[in-house]
């Protein structure tokens, strides 16, 4: 990654594509999750790797590049979340409100009530999650990439854990009384 890093500082375009291809899946992965919306979510990973463009020259060769880039993704992400609850899109009313693609839905189709219940979870407790357990991050990784202390990091994932624990206990609460 250093060897990438330092290609694209040194103005190599075709080093970025190969940076842009290594992130683009996972990024608008996360990027969707936290939106909720996959136009959103594109017009967050756009801008999220146009900024990572602009700015490369500033990243601290010392640190890992991953918290770097989802701190920019995440940013981003909130950033359309609030430009956009200012503005009705017709795309609102058109968009199936499940926030997995056909391809996820059929691979992670076992998931499917855990899915609902993290989308369920406030952005308070949802985005260390995501960043947690379908990303990898470390708690210290996520507090770096949310600008929090660990402590709230640890506790908001302690508290998203238990919020979820509840719900799936509610969705299969719900199911036996269908059986």
């Amino acid at each position: 990654m250093e060897d990438l890093i330092w290609k694209i500082k040194d103005g190599h375009q075709a080093s970025f594509k190969v940076l842009y291809d290594q992130y683009a899946d996972y990024t608008i992965r996360v990027a969707i999750a936290i939106t909720k919306n996959s136009a959103y979510a594109a017009d967050a990973v756009q801008e999220t790797f146009i900024r990572v463009y602009n700015n490369i020259q500033s990243f601290d060769d010392s640190k890992p590049f991953e918290p770097w880039l989802y701190r920019i993704l995440v940013n981003e992400c909130n950033r359309v979340l609030k430009k956009q609850s200012k503005t009705i899109s017709i795309s609102d009313y058109m968009e199936d409100s499940s926030i997995m693609s056909e391809e996820d839905s059929y691979e992670f189709e076992e998931y499917e009530d855990l899915y609902s219940a993290i989308e369920d979870l406030e952005d308070l407790n949802r985005i260390p999650i995501i960043l947690k357990y379908l990303r990898g991050f470390t708690e210290n990784e996520i507090a770096d990439i949310l600008e929090l202390n660990v402590n709230t990091v640890k506790s908001r994932l302690f508290k998203g854990r238990e919020k979820l624990r509840k719900m799936m206990e509610r969705y299969k609460e719900g199911r036996r009384q269908y059986e």
